[in-house]
Formats: structure tokens, C-alpha cells, sequence
């Protein structure tokens, strides 16, 4: 896929804006209008979670097209980050956020086709090309954070097993797309990054506590039952998410029925991550097993959550030789971003949830396989 068409979109779409607005009447950067919103009524003593409060603190910043408001749904450990951003103006801090969490982003990229892919492309072409990385940049998301952190903490799980746990650890400010990693890192036996993950993580915690006081936990436990209750009803939008719960909803399910289901997808992921880590050690085609199957593991995921997925594809499209239907694979779960949002809400057909299957199921082939050769291997030693 050629880097072309996102760069032009971008572009276009700054171009066209007028006093920070889109052609369409929306703020530029979306998303990132809550965590700065966030960071200024943090420094004013605001309620956060006061989901009103919020509401009124964005319109008196900005007023966008029918009255949009984006929610803040994330735990106390981000405040930190979201009160760094309060010093600023809005879109010198968009600028900053974008440029460290893309260059985060970037770092984790770039060590991935350093370890597994030396002959690929360019990263830069890659980057440029892939379509979530645009996507999160007009959204002016969390992704590239999230998916720096969990990209780089898997790489160094071997290496620098300190750094990892403390990236890890960092990771929790979205908490639900490391639901796999303390089963694959506690069959692995990574005693020193699990240790490192749990100490930064309450270290995490302790600091939000701190700086903005114990209540923030009981106000975001409230506001995340109203958050569960909105999303059962598809307040977010079934067609804006890409888990096997929104897929369900989107096609008439019922809310448990739907719930069923994801129960059913996030066990079999877990499964068969648990088999392909018993007896082995934690290795590449492990994590990007376990990259792989982050997404369909929460029922809250959307399209620039994709982002992650970068680093499976890039070990799977490492390996010299490709299984039966590889390549057709890693193009699909490539491209699929750029359209699974628009056909999801246009013709009601949900596809993302099961290109993410498909990945996975490729991903954790090849942890299996590499296990199977490792127990032959020591079954066959005198």
C-alpha cells in the first residue's frame, strides 16, 4: 500500500480546516480535546469525572458542530500524564502530544524491524502507509502510547527484563489490552518483568493518589458503571468499535448474547495462548502472538486501536518461509483499518473482528509451532 494517500489526507484535512475546525465543524485532534480538557480542570481543581462538569469545561473551551463532547473514560493513573498537557495552549499541545507518543511509537517500530525484519521497507514508508497511524493522528489518540509501551515492553521482555516490566507497567493506563500479558508472562516464567510491571503500576497509582486525591478512584468506579451501561447500548457506536461484542450488537444480538460471545473469543485467545506458552520460554513469536490477540480480548476496542497489531505483522511478514495463506493475511489485517469503520456503518457488516481472528490464529500458529520444535528438540536430546 503506497504512504501517499494518508499523507494527502492529512494534509487536505489541515488545509481545509479554519480557526482549528474541520470542513465538518469538528475540532482537529477530536479525542485529545478530553485528556486536555482533563489536564486544565485538573490544575483548576475540577471534577474529572463529573461527566457535566466535563462537558461544560470543553464548550467553554471550544464549541464544536452540534454540540459534540468527548467523554473521558480513563482510570486515575493517566491524570499525571493529562495534567502535563493542562500548561499549554490546545493545539500547541496536540503538537507535543502527537510528536512524543508517535516518536515512542516509532522507537518500538524501529526495534521490531531492527530485531526481525532487517530486508523491510523503509519504517518510515511503512508508518506512513499504515492506515491506523492516521487514523490516531487525526484523533489524536492514546494508541501510539499504549501500543509504544506494550511493543517495546515485549521486545526487551528478554533482553532487558527491568525496562520491560516498567513498560508494562506504564501500559495500564488503558488497562484493557493488557489482559493477556500476565497469563503469557506468568507461564513463561518472567518472574523479574512481572515484579517490575506490579511495582510500577502501584507506583503509577500511588502518584495519581497523591497529586489528586483518593476520591478520583470512587469518581471514575461510578462514572465507568454509567460508561458499561452506555456502551451496552451503543452509545459509542457498534459500528465505530471493532470487538466480537460490538460486531454482535451491530448485527441484532442481545446484550448478553453478545457478551457470550466475546466471553467465548477472549477464553479461546487466552487457550491458546496458554498452550503455546506452557513449557516454553517467552519468545518473539510469543509476543506477537499475544500482541495479536490484545484487541479481540476486550469488547472496547476501536479502529486506531489497530496500531498495535503493527508488531505481529511485522514478525509474521519477517519469516523467510510463509504458511498456507500468510501472505494473504498479513495484507488483509494491513488494509483492513481503512475501511472497516466506513463498511460497518454504512452497510451494517462488521469485518474487523474477524480479520483479527485471522491474524491471531496466524500469530499463534507460529508460537505453536515454534514450541512443538522446542519440545522435539529437547525430547530428542541424549
Amino acid at each position: 500500500m503506497s504512504p501517499e494517500p494518508n499523507a494527502a489526507t492529512l494534509v487536505y484535512l489541515v488545509i481545509t480546516s479554519h480557526q482549528g475546525m474541520d470542513r465538518n465543524g469538528f475540532l482537529l485532534g477530536t479525542d485529545f480535546l478530553s485528556f486536555w480538557t482533563a489536564g486544565r480542570m485538573l490544575q483548576q481543581g475540577g471534577a474529572v469525572y463529573d461527566q457535566a462538569a466535563h462537558i461544560a469545561a470543553q464548550s467553554a473551551y471550544f464549541v464544536q458542530k452540534d454540540g459534540a463532547f468527548t467523554a473521558f473514560f480513563y482510570p486515575p493513573s493517566f491524570l499525571p500524564f493529562c495534567f502535563l498537557l493542562g500548561f499549554v495552549g490546545y493545539f500547541p499541545a496536540l503538537a507535543m502530544w502527537l510528536t512524543a507518543t508517535g516518536a515512542l511509537y516509532v522507537a518500538a517500530i524501529t526495534g521490531w524491524l531492527r530485531a526481525h525484519a532487517a530486508r523491510a521497507p523503509s519504517r518510515w514508508v511503512l508508518l506512513a502507509a499504515f492506515p491506523p497511524v492516521l487514523l490516531t493522528i487525526t484523533h489524536g489518540q492514546t494508541s501510539f502510547l499504549v501500543a509504544g509501551l506494550l511493543g517495546l515492553a515485549t521486545l526487551l521482555v528478554g533482553r532487558a527484563p527491568l525496562i520491560s516490566g516498567i513498560l508494562f507497567g506504564l501500559a495500564t493506563i488503558k488497562p484493557q489490552f493488557g489482559l493477556l500479558v500476565p497469563l503469557v508472562l506468568l507461564l513463561t516464567r518472567e518472574w523479574r518483568v512481572i515484579a517490575a510491571a506490579a511495582v510500577t503500576a502501584l507506583l503509577l497509582a500511588i502518584a495519581a493518589t497523591l497529586m489528586f486525591g483518593a476520591d478520583q478512584w470512587s469518581q471514575w468506579a461510578a462514572l465507568s458503571s454509567h460508561v458499561q451501561a452506555a456502551m451496552d447500548g451503543g452509545a459509542v457506536g457498534f459500528a465505530k468499535m471493532m470487538s466480537t461484542f460490538a460486531a454482535a450488537r451491530l448485527l441484532g444480538a442481545p446484550v448478553a448474547a453478545a457478551y457470550a460471545l466475546q466471553a467465548m473469543v477472549s477464553l479461546g485467545v487466552a487457550a491458546a495462548l496458554a498452550m503455546a506458552a506452557w513449557r516454553a520460554r517467552f519468545s518473539p513469536a510469543l509476543g506477537a502472538a499475544m500482541l495479536a490477540g490484545a484487541p479481540l480480548a476486550t469488547p472496547f476496542v476501536l479502529d486506531y486501536d489497530m496500531v498495535l497489531f503493527a508488531f505481529p505483522l511485522i514478525w509474521l511478514a519477517s519469516r523467510e518461509e510463509h504458511l498456507p495463506w500468510e501472505r494473504i493475511g498479513i495484507a488483509l489485517a494491513f488494509a483492513a483499518p481503512a475501511f472497516a469503520r466506513p463498511v460497518a456503518m454504512n452497510a451494517g457488516i462488521p469485518i474487523m473482528p474477524l480479520v483479527l481472528i485471522a491474524l491471531f490464529a496466524l500469530a499463534v500458529r507460529r508460537a505453536l509451532l515454534e514450541r512443538s520444535n522446542h519440545l522435539s528438540t529437547e525430547w530428542a536430546a541424549p
